[in-house]
């Protein structure tokens, strides 16, 4: 991966990669120093594989487990190039294999102001609404909600039903995932669903 572009082009290039499981952006290519003349180049000499629009990925970068979520949260970065989804519902508690329930959609919270130009990939499940930053961590190259959190917006949602979310929140309990002070926290909510609310009073 070297041709038009010098070494330490391809490092920081790696580097953001590396990052982000292997994925880039063309902006985040053009940031290194690849000129947008030579991205082709890259794809037909096999250097790079374009799994999206304007989302590339290092051929030789040794794929993981997740590496299939990052270019989702690649799509949906603002102007600043800052993504703005966060995986959750039912996906977050599958990520922290609290669910056994494997959806072929991927739920995805981003803000309500959220727009994009291009249609919104077909595995995708938009939920619009304001994340605080205490409910939100970070994996390696996306986000995704904390478990209470999620299992709150699954039950509004109506995704997961009331068995489901009672095994996560005793699994989570179990594993130090979800903390006493979080259902306390969780049970005054205005917007709680009713019968999720009666749950957690039993913990």
């Amino acid at each position: 991966m070297c041709a038009a572009s010098s070494h330490s082009d391809s490092n920081q290039l790696f580097a953001i990669a590396e990052s982000q499981d292997g994925y880039f952006t063309m902006a985040q290519a053009l940031e290194a120093g690849f000129a947008r003349s030579t991205h082709s180049y890259h794809v037909k000499a096999g250097n790079w594989v374009r799994e999206h629009r304007g989302i590339y990925r290092l051929r030789q970068f040794p794929a993981t487990e997740t590496a299939h979520l990052v270019p989702w949260a690649l799509w949906s970065r603002d102007r600043r190039g800052e993504p703005q989804g966060v995986y959750s519902h039912t996906t977050a508690l599958a990520l922290r294999h609290l669910s056994d329930a494997n959806p072929s959609k991927l739920h995805m919270t981003v803000p309500p102001g959220f727009r994009r130009n291009s249609q919104t990939p077909s595995v995708l499940v938009l939920h619009k609404t304001r994340l605080a930053p205490h409910e939100i961590t970070r994996d390696h190259g996306f986000a995704l909600t904390l478990p209470m959190r999620a299992i709150i917006d699954s039950a509004a949602s109506g995704d997961a039903d009331p068995d489901m979310l009672r095994q996560a929140l005793a699994e989570g309990l179990r594993r130090g995932l979800i903390t006493r002070r979080e259902i306390q926290q969780a049970n005054t909510r205005e917007d709680l669903v009713p019968w999720l609310k009666k749950m957690l009073q039993k913990l």
